[in-house]
């Protein structure tokens, strides 16, 4: 039995897109400690291209601005696994096809349909869940380090996070009233991603945010799916309704005396 006790339990993992993808990772992560792991994606044409990344995975289509869908795949997912121990949720979205705008110039539709599918998704899937999940299951969520930090490519993503953040607490204090079940998130710094690879001017952020980390080396997939698989863990019972940061120490490193001897004396 591995350390992480995943032998015999069940996690369903929303969200893959491709090798790339963090929730890709985290059913790696999971497959190796010898949980058994079921994928949720978006399209029959994503469901086509992810078989081949995992020709034996056992995955389902769901687009979760749907709620019949939602419903349908928690129905259909649980007829074959009755019980659930754990729930993924990496899913994000937000229109850049029209480019940056200024925050002020956000259009009601773009942002109403970023925090539904970014975060409202999370509370339907979870609730789909509930009559099925174990009375110590865990629900890992993929927000970001800050919300607090404007980043101005970044769109309204971080108060779509924002709110995300603030819907696992309120998730969490919702289900304790019948069940242990634990709500987390793991937040990263800035990823190598196929999903942060569409935000614009990206790699700039992506490059100086990797200069203010102690290591000087940026946080990859791999780590947040180390931090992932721990939370949905038995070993992380006692964790509830916290955002796990992994920003390799950026968030204490703005004063970085290299980084300050460049910007105010370029050479």
């Amino acid at each position: 039995m591995s350390f992480l006790g995943f032998d015999g339990r069940t996690i369903v993992v929303f969200g893959v897109a491709n090798k790339k993808s963090v929730a890709y990772q985290i059913g790696q992560v999971l497959e190796a400690e010898g949980a058994t792991v079921v994928y949720v994606v978006r399209s029959k044409e994503r469901k086509d291209s992810v078989a081949k990344l995992l020709p034996k995975a056992e995955i389902h289509v769901c687009d979760v601005a749907r709620d019949e869908e939602i419903l349908a795949v928690a129905r259909d997912i649980t007829n074959g696994h009755p019980t659930i121990h754990g729930l993924v949720h990496s899913i994000a979205f937000l229109d850049y096809e029209g480019g940056n705008r200024p925050f002020h110039e956000t259009a009601r539709k773009a942002f109403l349909q970023s925090v539904d599918i970014s975060c409202y998704s999370l509370i339907a899937i979870a609730n789909a869940f509930k009559n099925h999940l174990a009375p110590d299951a865990s629900v890992v969520a993929l927000s970001i380090s800050t919300t607090k930090m404007a980043a101005e490519n970044y769109g309204i993503m971080g108060p779509v996070k924002a709110a995300l953040d603030s819907t696992i607490c309120f998730l969490a204090k919702s289900f304790s009233a019948f069940s242990n079940v634990r709500f987390n998130s793991v937040n990263p710094g800035l990823l190598k991603t196929s999903a942060s690879a569409g935000i614009p001017g990206y790699a700039d952020y992506y490059l100086y945010a990797e200069k203010l980390t102690l290591r000087k080396k940026g946080v990859t997939t791999q780590e947040v799916a180390n931090a992932a698989a721990f939370l949905l863990s038995e070993r992380a019972s006692g964790i509830n309704a916290q955002g796990i940061v992994l920003d390799a120490g950026m968030a204490v490193n703005y004063f970085d005396k290299d980084i300050m001897r460049r910007a105010l004396r370029p050479d």
